[in-house]
């Protein structure tokens, strides 16, 4: 593929919710990131898990079962990402009665950059995700070391 335009890097998220509660709540979030052009979401599909085990999937756009499109913003944001085997796999994640959100999305805000460095001759040899949780122990770990530290170094006020 040599295709010459800004791509950022995509994610997968999936997101369950216990007693399939998807209420909208971090969906205005959402819509306000692919406003401001930090993010495009390139799909997005709720999975269900009924009691007796049956998975489904739905696209999210009518969260609250109303018949009105809640999240038009993303109607027909579905590119073909999340196939079958995806949509299976994330209903066999979860409990009977709980749902999954799987969400596809582009970071826009890197494109510009990730194609300036490409243009300089760069290559991404390496991209990770590091859990937030994890970045945050070792900067707790960090803090409580360097305050051991600066409690050992400081004189003594006999």
């Amino acid at each position: 593929m040599s295709v010459n335009v800004d791509v950022g890097p995509i994610d997968f998220l999936a997101l369950e919710f216990p007693g399939a509660r998807l209420n909208g709540e971090g969906m205005a979030i959402i819509v306000d990131l692919v406003e401001r052009g930090i993010i495009r979401v390139l799909d997005m599909r709720a999975v269900l898990r009924s009691e007796d085990g049956t998975i489904t999937a739905a696209a999210i756009t009518d969260l609250d079962g109303d018949g009105i499109l809640d999240l038009a913003v993303f109607e027909g944001a579905e590119s073909g990402l999340i196939d079958e085997d995806d949509i299976n796999e994330a209903g066999q994640l979860i409990q009977p009665g709980d749902a999954v959100a799987l969400l596809v999305y582009e970071n826009t805000w890197a494109g510009p950059f990730v194609s300036a460095m490409r243009r300089a001759g760069a290559s991404v040899v390496a991209s990770a995700r590091i859990p937030a949780d994890e970045v945050i122990a070792r900067l707790e770990a960090l803090e409580a070391l360097e305050a051991s530290e600066s409690s050992e170094s400081a004189p003594d006020a006999d």
